[in-house]
């Protein structure tokens, strides 16, 4: 384990708390387990704020920052509350690391017993300027936090303060965890090659009559036989009219032919994840209408891929996207240019919006749908007021836009049951963006050849 990566990342949310208000403790918890039926729980997965500055995977974990104030500096002392070793749990839940072996495998400087968390904690906040936690995170965190400020107040007569301020850690955390380091990158590039083979894989087997839940096999084949250990999210496997449910989950729907299968799916490696749409014809050969609305959204996509560079807004590659698609919908007459009046009307009256309904773009990293403001944090100023995020070098975004056309008694049948989405991962450097998910083919020309020649 790279301890000095989380070391790093512990020390730059001190230096922000400390520079806020000077001395602090920060309290981050670790995802409980959820029961998924009765004896069986689902497969754990570690809360990622969590794990950013910790690299430690077990449940029932707590990250206690304490950053006091030193000279013209500050001095931060990391303690992880961890499940004490239990060999009988262990029998049957697998190893546990311990409280012993805590400090010298994750570089924290002192570990505990979960169980001392309610009693150290009291002592802990003693004379702190402030106390950084998730604001508003539930019932029992709040409950549990006004135990520990009870405790304080209880030492009152002893000189003893509690702290003055609450914040939210949240805040702090996630601005750090847009901007990647080259390590997240590295994982990142190494995610996307994975699902890009399983995208690839999905092409090359699919033919008419095989099932939706068929292709999402395939897919979490590659994943696991490739090393990644979960999924990002649900995989979508979505056959004819189904490509038209945004958040469609793959069923039993039989895949025919003449028609589109629109695949998002992408793995989690390292407790990075990454996000790839394609949308490919199931017999292999895109039909007329097919293929002129797939050559719009891939224009689509140019257009924002060539807006993703450093000092651009977030919503640029968004407006890009927007206007070659509306023009798009223009052109192939679903919206009519003698009802809309222009394309600059068509946009600003969201008439659009009947056959594109989502944005172009979302942060991408340990979430799918990462964290990370997507308007300027400028002070003293209203949401609206807020100006749209500048790209900057180290923001990873997806850039996916789509067309979907349900059947209706105004527009042309050769085009009912249509959806296709097309999505990459991309990474913002100085020069402008690299496209990590491109081991895909995302051109027709080059789907229909890899589906020929499977």
């Amino acid at each position: 384990m790279n301890n000095h990566i989380y070391q790093e990342r512990r020390n730059a949310l001190a230096k922000h708390i400390f520079a806020k208000t000077g001395s602090g403790l920060a309290v981050i918890s670790t995802a409980p387990e959820l029961a998924r039926n009765r004896d069986s729980e689902y497969p754990y997965r570690h809360d990622s704020d969590f794990f950013y500055l910790t690299g430690f995977e077990e449940p029932g974990a707590t990250l206690v920052l304490q950053v006091q104030k030193n000279g013209n500096g500050f001095e931060l002392q990391s303690h992880l509350f961890c499940r004490p070793k239990d060999l009988e749990r262990e029998i049957w839940d697998g190893i546990r690391l311990g409280p012993e072996a805590a400090p010298k495998e994750l570089g924290i400087e002192f570990a505990h017993s979960n169980k001392e968390l309610d009693e150290k904690l009291g002592e802990l906040l003693a004379d702190q300027d402030a106390v950084y936690i998730r604001l508003a995170e539930s019932a029992e965190a709040d409950r549990r936090l006004r135990h520990w400020m009870k405790q304080v107040r209880a030492q009152a007569r002893s000189g003893i303060n509690p702290p003055s301020a609450l914040h939210d850690v949240e805040e702090l955390i996630h601005e750090m965890r847009l901007f990647k380091d080259a390590h997240e990158i590295d994982i990142m590039r190494r995610a996307a090659a994975i699902s890009a083979r399983a995208h690839i894989r999905a092409m090359q087997i699919c033919k008419p009559g095989m099932r939706e839940h068929q292709l999402e096999a395939e897919l979490l084949h590659e994943f696991r036989n490739s090393g990644a250990q979960s999924v990002a999210y649900n995989s979508i496997v979505a056959g004819g009219a189904n490509s038209c449910i945004l958040h469609y989950r793959a069923g039993s729907t039989e895949l025919r032919s003449g028609e589109l299968c629109l695949i998002d799916a992408g793995c989690e490696l390292d407790s990075y994840a990454s996000d790839i749409t394609r949308t490919f014809p199931v017999n292999g050969k895109f039909t007329g209408p097919q293929r002129a609305l797939y050559d719009i959204t891939l224009a689509a996509q140019e257009a924002a891929i060539a807006m993703t560079k450093p000092g651009n807004t977030f919503m640029q590659p968004h407006e890009a996207a927007l206007k070659v698609l509306t023009q798009g919908l223009l052109d192939e007459k679903l919206l009519k240019l003698s009802e809309i009046g222009s394309l600059e009307n068509a946009i600003e009256t969201g008439a659009y919006r009947r056959f594109y309904m989502h944005r172009t773009s979302h942060w991408l990293g340990m979430d799918v749908h990462d964290v990370g403001s997507y308007r300027e944090q400028t002070a003293h100023a209203s949401k609206e007021e807020k100006p749209w995020r500048v790209l900057k070098s180290g923001m990873v975004i997806t850039i996916e836009p789509g067309l979907y056309v349900r059947p209706a008694d105004d527009i042309a049948e050769k085009f009912w049951n249509i959806g296709i989405r097309i999505e990459d991962d991309a990474v913002i450097h100085d020069a402008g963006c690299e496209l990590i998910s491109r081991g895909v083919p995302v051109k027709a020309d080059e789907i229909e050849a890899l589906m020929k020649n499977a």
